[in-house]
């Protein structure tokens, strides 16, 4: 598996034979900061390398317990641009973590934000039909009293499977994904942490990042996407990855 860095606005990628350090740096207010690798650079969605079955192994550490923005690791279609603008319908399958002010309500009893296993399936809406439609439900959850229907409604035609990984994220620990096409079993130092049903089925790319962004979803209907100052530098750091 060939991986792409990808370095924005001074993060920062750096390679060795024992793994990977992923570097976001003192970042001020509304500017964008990313460290990232990826095996589908310059490829459309249609090309990209992985369907089910996939086993992802890895180990990975952070230098803060609760990091300012996102970081994570697996499949997903890159549907979004850095504003939040939505290019597809999301599909992932990946261990991922947000930081407040995040609040993406996607799995009901789950908490918007924090370190997760999660799926979600949004299927394969044509792009052209997507944005007017996610424009539409937008302006619609305005309406006072329709914001949290809307959501309900969104969650049901956008299944999503969550589990929230309740240890620090500065301790090592050893993650596995099984992606299938049936199921996806998600492992944490050999324990299952999540069995989410009905997964994506691709084509997906790999992705490993840490970056300075929120979103928000709220069960409520409020919608947003933005940037968090880093007020230190802090690091994603990954050993032993595997793709198979």
């Amino acid at each position: 598996m060939l991986l792409e860095p990808s370095e924005i606005n001074g993060g920062r990628v750096l390679v060795s034979d024992a793994g990977a350090r992923l570097v976001t740096p003192i970042t001020p207010p509304h500017k964008y900061t990313n460290a990232q690798l990826d095996d589908y650079a310059g490829k459309r969605r249609g090309q990209f390398p992985h369907q089910p079955p996939v086993k992802l192994s890895l180990r990975a550490r952070a230098s803060h317990a609760q990091p300012v923005g996102t970081l994570g690791f697996g499949f997903w279609n890159d549907p979004f641009t850095i504003s939040g603008g939505v290019l597809a319908a999301p599909n992932v399958v990946w261990f991922f973590y947000a930081s407040p002010p995040s609040n993406m309500a996607l799995a009901e009893g789950v908490p918007g934000y924090g370190w997760k296993a999660a799926t979600l399936h949004a299927g394969k809406y044509p792009t052209v039909l997507l944005a007017p439609a996610a424009l539409a439900a937008i302006a619609l959850t305005r309406v006072p009293g329709l914001g949290a229907p809307i959501m309900a409604a969104a969650r049901r035609a956008a299944p999503a499977h969550e589990k929230l990984l309740d240890f620090p994220l500065t301790e090592w620990h050893h993650y596995e994904l099984d992606w299938l096409e049936q199921e996806a079993v998600f492992r944490v130092d050999g324990a299952e942490v999540l069995r989410a049903p009905a997964p994506p089925r691709g084509p997906l790319g790999f992705v490993l990042w840490m970056d300075n962004q929120y979103a928000v979803a709220s069960r409520e209907g409020r919608f947003g996407f933005g940037v968090c100052e880093v007020k230190e530098e802090q690091w994603l750091e990954v050993a032993g990855l595997e793709v198979r």
